[in-house]
């Protein structure tokens, strides 16, 4: 655990990188908020890219009032696409007018919003009294110069989900892949047995990328922040990637990676039978591929050499006050209720489906073997008992200034050259080392 938490240092930028996911509809959808709330209440404006996180700040809301009759809240929630919230936000906090009183911030996101003088409310002081509960390093991903700007929603850890209906079809034993050659063999033998693939060649997102780098202790930039994203470690896990396609393995998937809704009907079709994806991932397939309930069972991602770490923590989303809340302390004071708390933790796993960050409840088995939570019940094995056999090999990429910028050139453009154009791995990696330095000069 010394060990895993010390990883944990490193910041996580992962995906493309949309943290939690960028799972919202198209346009922005409004909804207010008032369980338990009286006439005196304050309404409070949240902004998120993500839908179901309303759903835990609805459940969170609603004891809050019951709590704290004298400070009842009404929760105005706003969900947007990605792009869209993010450019909000940005405009609305440059401009000193029209920001939400809280905000969702995707981590690869979050260092611009910290440039400068942050336009963001300092949270340590409701952070204190769970200091000693939550992984530090987490809270370390939305701080600048020791203040807390964000708050955060989950550990992210990666891990792999198998199709077994497709796997045993085929005749592989989803529990005898430990490496990457492994995996490959058992790839062959379902694309020959039944016509669909093992995995997707993801072009508009760097989970599998992050994945490989996370497996060889390195990183998309050096200690020094600069990039490195056509290191040996990128080639080498890149072109494992590329050979897996070649081998029909792996396919380019619609969408260009597995959260989103196009992706979605293509799993639940059973075109694809494995995914390798943060632990929030168990969210889109409880809400968005039901065709799926009871096939699907959770394992440690294949390595390239035994003994390498088995995961890495993917994503982020830090939750922020801003600093035109209208009520700071009100707003700060249920921001930490709401992410912070046992409680809240509890929910976060029981709603959302996300491994919390207060690393008590992995250890409440009442809590994670419930027969009752809609997440036990649809996956084949229970999800904890994966988590606490990964607990000490789960690493981190960083999330640096720079990362803004390559995560949009490797996601927009060299990903889409490797595994749609089909250029040579090392060229590609290199015109995007070039290019990001160029960005960033």
């Amino acid at each position: 655990m010394k060990k895993w938490l010390m990883g944990l240092t490193m910041l996580s930028m992962a995906a493309g990188l949309i943290g939690c996911g960028d799972n919202s509809s198209t346009g922005a959808t409004t909804s207010v908020m008032n369980d338990g709330a009286g006439e005196k209440a304050t309404t409070l404006k949240y902004w998120t890219f993500v839908e179901l996180h309303g759903q835990h700040f609805q459940s969170m809301l609603k004891k809050w009032n019951e709590t704290n009759p004298d400070r009842q809240i009404k929760l105005e929630v706003s969900v947007m696409p990605y792009d869209d919230m993010h450019n909000k936000l940005s405009i609305a906090l440059q401009t000193g007018q029209g920001a939400p009183d809280i905000s969702d911030i995707e981590v690869g996101k979050f260092p611009n919003f910290l440039n400068g003088t942050p336009q963001l409310e300092p949270l340590n002081d409701v952070v204190e009294p769970y200091k000693d509960k939550i992984v530090k390093s987490r809270l370390d991903l939305y701080t600048k110069d020791g203040t807390v700007y964000g708050l955060p929603t989950h550990v992210g850890a990666a891990v792999a989900f198998y199709n077994t209906e497709i796997l045993e079809s085929a005749g592989v034993d989803y529990k005898s892949i430990v490496t990457w050659d492994d995996y490959k063999k058992a790839g062959i033998q379902v694309y020959e047995k039944t016509g669909n693939y093992m995995g997707t060649a993801d072009t508009s997102a760097g989970w599998q990328a992050s994945m490989m780098l996370a497996q060889q202790g390195t990183d998309f930039t050096d200690d020094s922040g600069k990039p490195i994203v056509n290191s040996p470690e990128m080639i080498k896990g890149l072109s494992i990637l590329k050979d897996l396609q070649k081998s029909n393995v792996l396919a380019t998937v619609a969408g260009g990676q597995p959260d989103t809704e196009e992706a979605y009907g293509e799993f639940n079709t059973g075109k694809y039978a494995s995914a390798m994806m943060p632990f929030w991932f168990m969210s889109r397939f409880v809400n968005y591929m039901p065709d799926l309930s009871g096939k699907i069972a959770i394992a440690p991602i294949p390595v390239i050499e035994k003994g390498m770490p088995t995961s890495y923590g993917g994503g982020g989303t830090g939750t922020v006050v801003t600093k035109q809340a209208k009520d700071v302390q009100l707003a700060k004071d249920f921001l930490a209720f709401a992410k912070l708390t046992l409680d809240a933790n509890i929910n976060i796993w029981n709603t959302l489906g996300f491994d919390p960050v207060n690393m008590d409840v992995w250890a409440m088995e009442d809590v994670t073997h419930n027969k009752d939570n809609k997440f036990v019940q649809y996956f084949q094995n229970n999800p904890f008992e994966v988590l606490n056999e990964i607990k000490d090999g789960i690493n981190l990429i960083k999330s640096t200034p720079a990362s803004p910028t390559i995560n949009n050139v490797i996601n927009t453009t060299t990903f889409n050259e490797i595994f749609e154009n089909d250029k040579d791995v090392t060229e590609a990696l290199n015109e995007a080392q070039s290019e990001i330095e160029q960005q960033l000069k």
